[in-house]
């Protein structure tokens, strides 16, 4: 559930904060368009975070590579592996959509980005600096898991944090300790690399 909700938090701020279309407020939409077209032109990102949970991701276009928990996944637009350190076990399936929601960010684009109302709430001071802060709520009662998300938005477009609080009342806090454009990415990039784990066990479930 927590791993769920980690990468619902990372999907809300890297692409479908900017496509929630159908809202009422203009300002929110015009920081989430901004933001999203900033990570559009950048071909590639990579980021670190941390806050209730550390772990890094890199993106680009719908591949993803995601250190987090104890686990690593790859995904190159249509396989995904997920080695799982403490076994030394690596899965390898071809994800249907749902399966993809609860770790691809695109993925959840596609699910999530008609179901939120959102409303820019001000402009907030963190540390020194000062973040847009934008609130997003279920449009229904139909999503069951989260009640609420606030996002803090650089004046650079840039994702700053993240709080997702969910339907029985707990909370999960995201902070991202670092964002950067990554340059010269391969698809290799995005694929499991047997070599560098001699000892793992391999599952193919294809």
């Amino acid at each position: 559930m927590k791993k769920k909700l980690y990468m619902l938090a990372i999907g809300l701020i890297l692409t479908g904060i900017g496509q929630v279309f159908a809202q009422q407020d203009i300002k929110a939409r015009e920081i989430l368009d901004k933001t999203l077209a900033v990570f559009q032109q950048s071909k590639g990102v990579s980021l670190t975070f941390g806050g209730s949970q550390e772990g890094t991701l890199m993106l680009q276009g719908t591949c993803f590579y995601l250190d987090c928990g104890g686990v690593k996944s790859w995904f190159d637009g249509k396989t995904q592996w997920s080695y799982v350190e403490e076994n030394e076990e690596v899965t390898i399936s071809t994800p249907t959509p749902e399966e993809l929601q609860s770790v691809n960010p695109y993925a959840i684009l596609t699910s999530y980005r008609q179901h939120y109302n959102y409303q820019y709430k001000g402009v907030k001071n963190q540390g020194g600096k000062s973040n847009y802060e934008i609130l997003l709520t279920p449009r229904t009662s139909g999503n069951h898991e989260i009640s609420s998300v606030v996002l803090h938005i650089s004046t650079a477009y840039q994702p700053a944090d993240i709080s997702v609080k969910q339907s029985n009342g707990e909370q999960q806090k995201f902070i991202i300790r670092s964002y950067k454009t990554v340059q010269g990415l391969t698809a290799a990039s995005f694929r499991f690399d047997a070599k560098k784990y001699p000892n793992a066990e391999i599952i193919d479930m294809r």
